[in-house]
């Protein structure tokens, strides 16, 4: 059974602010999450051995966010920092920020050491009328739900 606030992620839309600053807004993302390598080892000796999972090193999805192509250059920019890097990769702190229809703030997942590794665009065919999507991929080492 839906629970009262569950409706205010119905319609939703997201923002990606880059080091505290809005990027852009996006229709769709995809990779949030994170899971846990398991470390199966076994305990005991002689017939009391018992087979134990641990948790080991955290693995991060990585996320790909989605929208209409627009004019605004602004992930294109961040992508070329990351091409021009003469030494280590230009990190950047983000956040992915969900809005509700009312356009209230209602979830935020925060990233760390990010970095985009694929910026693309949809197949241009002048013989449909689809929308062009503008599509980003981004790699990170750390995330926090808050």
């Amino acid at each position: 059974m839906a629970r009262e606030h569950d409706d205010d992620f119905q319609g939703s839309f997201f923002a990606l602010e880059i080091d505290g600053l809005t990027l852009g807004y996006f229709t769709a993302c995809s990779g949030i999450g994170i899971e846990f390598e398991v470390i199966n080892f076994k305990e005991g000796n002689g017939s009391k051995v018992v087979a134990r999972k641990r948790a080991g090193r955290p693995k991060y999805s990585e996320i790909v966010m989605k929208r209409g192509f627009t004019e605004d250059k602004a992930l294109h920019t961040w992508f070329k920092e990351v091409v021009d890097a003469k030494d280590a990769t230009p990190y950047k702190t983000a956040s992915i920020v969900v809005f509700d229809r009312t356009q209230e703030e209602v979830a935020r997942f925060n990233f760390d050491k990010c970095w985009p590794s694929k910026l693309s665009v949809s197949d241009l065919n002048a013989a449909n009328d689809e929308v062009m999507i503008e599509e980003v991929t981004i790699q990170h080492e750390t995330l926090d739900w808050v």
